[in-house]
Formats: structure tokens, sequence, C-alpha cells
């Protein structure tokens, strides 16, 4: 596994602080082995200075290091999606769109956009990947209500203007939480509790609550499903991982954003798991998400905000 060094924000805007400098990083993440042009396969080529574009000695084919990923066709000067991807890992709260915009200097309109563009990179990131334990390990499986407070309403399910939340952690033999997947739904029902195993590796032992949609699961191959319905006061020795991962997650979208609007929850949920998996790799997170937005295909905002 490549591992990154551990650079300070000067440091960071100091190495990317020209757009020369960020074309080159994204060049080397995109032809880590090597030019290739994307027209005929020839493995040489002329670098033109003023834009870095690669010219293919072969076609004469003309290709830009940003071309076919989250850079494309962007207005906004490198330099200032660099600082946006190192200020969206530098601390486990994130950032708001209000804070970006004052620290790089973009409208808030533009600085929403940006990380919108960013958490997309974020969760696509980890849909390539699904949960898995040994044997004398399991996953936690449970949902969360996430959504603004009615005063004297009901809590849980049912409780108006929340959405649920499908959220399973790995629970590891030496007691602490591994990777976490979180999914918003419209209902917890059998539907999406069986789409939610997408997120889920085979021959797994899930350990659940009482909620019949989550019998769903049992019907699945390779699932060993253990379901207990536990009182309010036990239920974080059943499930300890899952509502602390639960807990972290309430106080994320509270502290840093105030709450979110139900049809954009997904993106703060991606952006919370995607940190939340690489916490042991803190230092080399703002590297680790470079990477991700440079092999990352564009996202045009028609394609970005689709269905919110």
């Amino acid at each position: 596994m490549r591992t990154y060094e551990k650079t300070s924000y000067q440091e960071w805007t100091k190495r990317y602080g020209s757009e020369r400098a960020c074309l080159e990083a994204v060049a080397k993440i995109r032809w880590r082995e090597g030019f290739e042009c994307p027209r005929c396969g020839h493995d040489r080529a002329y670098v033109l200075e003023r834009h870095r574009i690669r010219q293919c000695r072969s076609c004469g084919f003309q290709a830009s290091p940003t071309a076919g990923t989250l850079f494309e066709n962007t207005r906004l000067p490198l330099p200032k999606w660099f600082a946006a991807i190192y200020l969206a890992t530098a601390d486990k709260g994130g950032i708001s769109a209000e804070r970006l915009r004052k620290m790089i200097g973009v409208t808030w309109r533009t600085a929403q956009l940006m990380l919108d563009k960013i958490r997309r990179a974020m969760g696509d990131r980890d849909r390539n990947y699904v949960l898995g334990v040994r044997d004398d390990e399991h996953v936690e499986l449970d949902d969360a209500f996430v959504g603004g407070r009615t005063r004297g309403g009901k809590r849980g399910r049912g409780a108006e203007g929340k959405r649920p939340v499908l959220v399973a952690v790995e629970h590891r033999s030496n007691h602490r939480a591994g990777f976490l997947a979180m999914k918003a739904v419209d209902h917890v029902d059998g539907n999406t509790v069986r789409a939610f195993r997408e997120c889920l590796g085979d021959e797994l032992r899930i350990r659940t609550d009482g909620w019949r949609a989550y019998g769903m699961m049992k019907l699945e191959d390779g699932l060993v499903v253990e379901s207990r319905t536990t009182p309010a006061e036990k239920v974080d020795e059943w499930l300890p991982k899952v509502h602390t991962a639960i807990a972290n997650l309430k106080r994320f979208l509270l502290g840093t954003f105030h709450g979110v609007s139900s049809p954009k929850l997904q993106k703060y949920l991606d952006e919370f798991v995607y940190r939340y998996n690489r916490r042991f790799w803190e230092p080399q997170l703002p590297h680790r998400l470079l990477t991700a937005c440079a092999v990352h295909l564009p996202a045009p905002s028609k394609i970005l905000y689709a269905g919110s």
C-alpha cells in the first residue's frame, strides 16, 4: 500500500501554490506508470509548457492532465482546488461552505459546488469496498433517524422531519470498530435492507436489533443474522460500535453544518464515512483525497445534483 508523508497546510499550499505545480501533481497521479495516449496508446509525448499538456509523439493528440478528472473544465485556479482538498480533510469535523469561502476567496455557491464534488469522490471511493471480518468477529447493523428536531414530536422510527439511515460497522476481535458503511433510505423495510446488502461482504455474522426488516437478510446466502430486542438502557451493550458511530455522525452534522436537508444527506454521510474509515491514516488524508479526485470521472452539476 502506498504511503504518504504528513504535510502541514503551509507546506501543502507552498508545494501546490502554482498552476504548474498542481498540473504536474495531477499528471503524476493519472500517468503513474507513464504516459499513454488516450487515442492510440503510444507511450511517448512532448510536454507543451504553457498548460503542461501532453502531445502524443505518434498521432499528435493533445491530452490535458485534468481532462477526464474531477477538475475537468474548471474555471478556478487549481491551487484553490488543492487548498479545498486539504481543508476538507484537515479536521474530523470537516469544513462548511461558508468557512471554505472565507479561506480560499470564492463565492459561497462555488465553495458549495467544490465540496459537493469532493464528497462525490469520497463516496465513490468507499463504494469500491465492502465490509468484511474474520470468523471470530461480526458486523453490527442498525438504523438512525437524522434531521431537524420537532418539539414534542415522536422520536425514533416514524419521527417527522427525519430521514432514516442504515448503518453497519465492523466489530473487531480487539473490541475496536473497523470500517463503516452508511446509506440514507426513505424507509427501513425489507427492500432497502436487501439493497444495503451491497455494502456487506460474504459469509458474515450480522448482529442487529429485533426490527422485522432485518430478518430479510437471513434469506441471503452466507449471512448469519443474530437479532435481539433489547431495552433502551441495554442497547449499547448489544450494539456498542454502531451506536457510537451514529452519535459521532450527529455531532458532525450539527457541529459543522447545523443540520442538513434530507435530499443532500447522503453526500454528508459519504464525507463522514470517508474520514471515519481512514481515521488511522489521518496525516495521509490530503494526499489520498487528491488521488481520489485526480482519478475520478468529471462530475458536472447536472449529474451531481440529479435527484436532489
